[in-house]
């Protein structure tokens, strides 16, 4: 496992604003009767070192072997399935599409992956508001990112990378015209957020809402 460098940057600031935290209460605030001892002091420390613990955790980068699967497609994050369902696609396809959704909570790994082999061919970037997301309307109104994956007419994916309520930057590494390799990293959304993948209608869904699923192993649905 390694960090990816998008945190670093958000690793150093945590870790400096807990250090003057921690000097402005051994400098300044004076122990609880109620903790006497060195029981205060013990758990402002233990709790600083958790939550900096929870930020180098959030931009960790498993190592995983890539389930590589000809006719179908990964998932490109970890998370829950939070709507499979059959919607208009207004914004590239103009159509139809099969859409799954995978709701990525702030434990999950959050580094984003391609669900299939093929071609980048459109890249977009839509600011927004930051709704919680696992409602529908966060597809919408939310800051979000849709990159579409072609490797044929038949077979071709958008997914859209959606910030959430904590979700401040989408942070992608592809542009058009890319070479797209199924379980190989396209970026990273920072936070707390979603994913929506849009399918052609006759593809086979391989999970269910509920199901736990997690990038480069899980198969969403078969082409």
């Amino acid at each position: 496992m390694t960090i990816h460098k998008e945190g670093i940057f958000s690793i150093v600031v945590a870790g400096l604003f807990l250090s003057v935290l921690l000097f402005l209460f051994f400098r300044y605030c004076p122990y609880s009767r109620k903790f006497p001892g060195v029981i205060m002091p013990v758990l402002v420390v233990m709790t600083s070192l958790c939550l900096f613990f929870l930020v180098v955790r959030f931009f960790r980068v498993p190592d995983r072997v890539i389930n590589k699967v000809e006719n179908g497609i990964l998932s490109p994050a970890d998370g829950t399935i939070v709507a499979i369902e059959e919607i208009f696609e207004d914004e590239y396809f103009k159509n139809k599409r099969l859409k799954i959704s995978v709701f990525m909570s702030i434990t999950n790994v959050h580094v984003n992956y391609f669900p299939i082999d093929g071609e980048v061919i459109y890249v977009c970037y839509h600011p927004g508001k930051h709704l919680v997301a696992r409602y529908p309307k966060s597809s919408v109104y939310n800051e979000h990112q849709s990159v579409v994956v072609s490797k044929n007419e038949h077979e071709t994916v958008l997914f859209r990378q959606i910030a959430g309520l904590i979700a401040r930057r989408i942070a992608q590494q592809v542009k058009t015209g890319d070479i797209a390799v199924q379980g190989h990293e396209m970026g990273i959304i920072k936070f707390g957020s979603r994913v929506d993948v849009f399918l052609p209608l006759d593809c086979e869904p391989s999970v269910k809402i509920g199901d736990k699923v997690w990038a480069q192993k899980s198969v969403l649905a078969y082409f």
